[in-house]
């Protein structure tokens, strides 16, 4: 059973930066897209971020500029940087991993992932 650890999220000052990290155990494929996901109070969840097995990246366009996913698959990890950080940016953030069968270029911000994280708060403010 595949397991997603997330961590690095904290309070930080309008301007800052974080960098999340999302550590995965029990593999049982090759071909993992992972995606990074937030939820505030009150709204939707929305897909930030994504990543292919190959690298390929996808963002949702409010941090275009400002965040990038990584991933290291020696690792089996997954980051987000996040810079210039925002009070709008505030939220739970999640991450996710999908077998994409034999697919090294597939990843997606929508939620058809199979294995979630436990999620980790991620507060900008003064």
């Amino acid at each position: 059973q595949l397991q997603l650890v997330e961590s690095g999220g904290g309070l930080v000052q309008p301007g800052g930066s974080l960098r999340l990290s999302c550590a995965a155990s029990g593999f049982t494929s090759d071909y993992y897209a992972m995606g990074w996901f937030r939820q505030a109070p009150g709204k939707e969840r929305e897909g930030v971020a994504c990543i292919s097995r190959s690298g390929s990246t996808n963002y949702v366009d409010s941090v275009k500029g400002r965040i990038t996913i990584s991933r290291d698959n020696a690792k089996n990890t997954v980051y987000l940087q996040m810079n210039i950080l925002k009070p709008e940016d505030t939220a739970v953030y999640y991450c996710a991993a999908k077998d994409t069968g034999r697919s090294s270029t597939w990843c997606s911000r929508g939620a058809e992932y199979d294995y979630w994280g436990q999620g980790t708060q991620v507060t900008v403010s003064s």
